[in-house]
């Protein structure tokens, strides 16, 4: 019973990069984060509002997609991508990766997927980095970025493309399982 948890930066492809190596190891799939935007219009600048109001940002709403992620894992056979996966699947994630990403790397992903100018995303990813981190620090009393210094792999896919991403991390993962 297979359990990968993926952790990254806002925009970095943690969803992207979670899905496709699920699927190429046919696993199933969570996504706290795909949660937690069902709640709002689903665009990042939604998705961001919806965090700094009273329901996005409370304990009780956050401590449920938390108890999600880890019930998920309990089952096996899964990867699990989510800003906090890393810090709560620590013990029982076979495999735990961090991906980050440039800013305007992640800037750019944001305006192509939503349709945005990459200035108007660039303003984003940094109301989104420091509202998930002031947040979280606030919830779980540490910055959700130190999740780099747990995890098994870190890979920067700023110059990668979601396969050679899950490619990297399939090599990895083989040593390792």
């Amino acid at each position: 019973m297979v359990v990968i948890a993926i952790s990254g930066q806002p925009g970095c492809g943690s969803t992207t990069t979670g899905r496709l190596l699920a699927k190429k190891l046919g696993l199933g799939f969570f996504s706290a984060g795909e949660y937690f935007k069902s709640f709002s219009k689903g665009k990042t600048q939604e998705a961001v509002d919806f965090f700094g109001s009273e329901k996005g940002s409370s304990k009780d709403f956050h401590h449920a997609i938390d108890k999600l992620m880890v019930e998920n894992a309990k089952k096996g056979n899964i990867a699990i991508d989510g800003k906090l996966a890393i810090h709560f699947l620590n013990t029982i994630a076979d495999v735990k990766i961090w991906l980050k990403a440039r800013v305007e790397k992640r800037a750019e992903r944001y305006a192509k997927r939503d349709g945005v100018s990459i200035e108007s995303a660039a303003r984003t990813v940094k109301e989104k980095d420091d509202l998930e981190r002031k947040t979280f620090k606030s919830l779980y009393g540490f910055d959700t970025f130190s999740q780099e210094k747990e995890a098994d792999i870190v890979i920067d896919t700023s110059d990668k493309t979601p396969e050679q991403t899950v490619s990297e991390i399939m090599v990895f993962a083989k040593r390792k399982v």
